[in-house]
């Protein structure tokens, strides 16, 4: 867990009132030439396509309407936009869910186009948030795009979803696992959040995490 006597004492409260603040939809963009001019840092969430992306977006936001939760996985092809702060702080980046069985070829191959070529050429970005469901761990899916983004060099934080819908015991061990997963890339942060959506549970660590990551 984020040790907070490590962070800047201002930073808990700071990322409350921001996240309180004005935060809007900007854009959807299906391709590179559709991205926002790289003005502000930027924060992405990746995710398979069930993580549970959507829902921590609106709670992280604490807004339940501001990130699309869709009942078709993998329906999302593009990378949606969001303004955080006014005047503006900075943008979080909703990616394309990964790991869809249904998906055809085709658009699997696109997305790993649109989303390799982001993170590779995206200067502005300062952390990608790759979500693992707390109920499956990491698999073979999750590496591989744990792989691009150390291919990328693009710093980034593993950080559980669902976890109110495991045990205690069982939450103690995942995170466990994640975090010694975590240390064996070079580009991951070495600690772990581990977040419900429904309960609450680490989304104002969260919050911190990522004005920490926007300020660093």
């Amino acid at each position: 867990m984020t040790k907070m006597d490590e962070v800047d004492p201002t930073l808990p409260e700071r990322a409350r009132k921001l996240f309180a603040g004005p935060i809007a939809f900007l854009k959807s963009a299906p391709a590179l030439q559709h991205l926002p001019a790289p003005s502000v840092p930027e924060i992405a969430f990746a995710g398979r396509s069930n993580v549970g992306k959507s829902s921590l977006l609106n709670a992280l936001t604490n807004r339940n309407g501001l990130a699309r939760t869709s009942v078709t996985p993998g329906r999302t092809q593009e990378l949606n936009y969001f303004d955080v702060g006014a005047p503006l702080v900075f943008r979080l980046v909703d990616m394309p869910g990964y790991g869809f069985a249904k998906a055809p070829k085709d658009v699997v191959k696109k997305w790993r186009f649109l989303v390799n070529d982001y993170l590779r050429g995206r200067q502005v970005l300062k952390r990608t948030l790759v979500l693992i469901d707390s109920r499956h761990g990491i698999k073979d899916v999750d590496r591989e795009v744990l792989e691009m983004l150390d291919t990328a060099a693009v710093s980034y934080r593993l950080v559980l979803t669902k976890a109110d819908k495991v045990k205690a015991s069982d939450l103690t061990a995942i995170h466990a696992a994640t975090e010694a997963e975590a240390r064996k890339h070079p580009a991951a942060h070495p600690e772990v959040i581990a977040t419900s959506s429904e309960k609450g549970l680490g989304i104002a660590e969260l919050r911190t995490a990522v004005l920490e990551a926007v300020e660093s």
